[in-house]
């Protein structure tokens, strides 16, 4: 080995408390950061240096010149290539020893499961609450720890979601914030602007956090929030307690998250997620173990005849909860807005094993319905 290299860590290693087993843990650490921009560029050429064995990187993105202030890991000569491809060889010329996964691709609940189940640790450099709310939710039903930053002008925020330590779990994304805030309360940074150097600090911390819980040294910032504002360097500190409701709103399975919309669920309708259409009802239905329960007063027409369902009306919904067996429910009406506040209810009274739905736009969008 060069000796430049073998010799790399040395500052690490002499450390009291890091060590050599840090040094090895750094080395073993699989860590994917999403977003490859102002947040995502000083974390990845932090844990590039460090030492983190193995690096993914998502991002579909390519550089443009208003990137260049604020994303170091990017030059004129980067101008319209893939951040992933470019910031890999960056990262891999700063430190030959590790290894840098590219994934070129826009993240999605269609692919989150799959990409993010082979990382240790996820780090969330996005800018937009759809992806946070959707990476959020996939970090908890894959079970991994969650870095994630935020910025907008002159302040950020920092915190660390979903730890599992000394046999408990730390808060998530939806603990502190349980649902997106209405749209057009928060601009991004394409509408307000900010300074590259507060992304820079922001997203030192963040690797910080991660290279903690990767090398096992320290406490990790759990069930807090770190907020910072650069204009007077003034930091502040949030507690956040464990939201009982927070993990009916994360999808309950695997199933539920590939059928949620987080579009939808960050637009007006805060409840989107749990309508699903006529199409994938009729999927469902034949697959089995579903059950289609209408929640209309008996005797309201039109009947419905294309699938075996059962009536409990929304009036009897919570009394009559332990008639309903089933793993997936589908509730319909008429209009689409009873079986909407059934699949709530549901929701909450039934075992958190369970899928509820309910038919988007009830019988009036169902096809060719008499």
């Amino acid at each position: 080995m060069d000796p430049m290299l073998s010799n790399r860590y040395n500052r690490q290693i002499l450390l009291k408390g890091f060590g050599k087993k840090g040094q090895d843990q750094l080395h073993q650490s699989k860590v994917l950061v999403i977003g490859a921009g102002g947040l995502g560029c000083p974390v990845l050429q932090i844990l590039a240096a460090s030492g983190i064995g193995h690096i993914g990187i998502v991002d579909n993105d390519r550089v443009s010149p208003d990137n260049l202030s604020r994303q170091i890991l990017y030059s004129p000569e980067n101008m319209g290539h893939l951040k992933t491809q470019s910031a890999a060889r960056y990262l891999q010329k700063l430190n030959p020893e590790i290894q840098i996964e590219e994934f070129p691709v826009r993240l999605s609940n269609k692919n989150a499961l799959e990409i993010l189940k082979n990382f240790d640790i996820l780090v969330d450099g996005t800018d937009n609450f759809e992806s946070r709310y959707m990476i959020n939710d996939a970090a908890c039903l894959l079970g991994k720890p969650l870095v994630y930053g935020a910025v907008s002008e002159f302040e950020g925020q920092m915190a660390v979601w979903n730890l599992f330590k000394n046999g408990n779990q730390s808060i998530n994304y939806r603990d502190a914030f349980p649902t997106p805030p209405h749209p057009g309360a928060f601009k991004n940074c394409n509408e307000l602007g900010v300074l590259g150097v507060l992304t820079s600090i922001i997203g030192s911390m963040m690797a910080a956090e991660t290279i903690k819980i990767a090398s096992g040294v320290g406490e990790p910032f759990i069930n807090r929030i770190w907020t910072y504002t650069l204009l007077n360097h003034r930091t502040y500190e949030f507690k956040i307690k464990p939201n009982p409701d927070s993990v009916k709103l994360i999808p309950k399975n695997e199933e539920a998250y590939l059928a949620m919309d987080y579009d939808s669920f960050c637009s007006v309708n805060p409840n989107k997620w749990m309508e699903i259409s006529p199409d994938l009802v009729k999927e469902y239905m034949m697959e089995g173990n579903t059950l289609l329960l209408d929640v209309r007063e008996p005797g309201e027409l039109p009947q419905f005849k294309d699938f075996e369902h059962k009536n409990i009306p929304l009036s009897e919904i919570e009394i009559r909860s332990n008639e309903i067996q089933a793993d997936r429910i589908i509730t319909f009406c008429y209009s689409g807005k009873r079986s909407l506040m059934a699949a709530q209810i549901l929701n909450k009274i039934l075992d958190t094993d369970k899928t509820i739905y309910s038919l988007e736009g009830g019988l009036l969008n169902w096809p060719q319905n008499d």
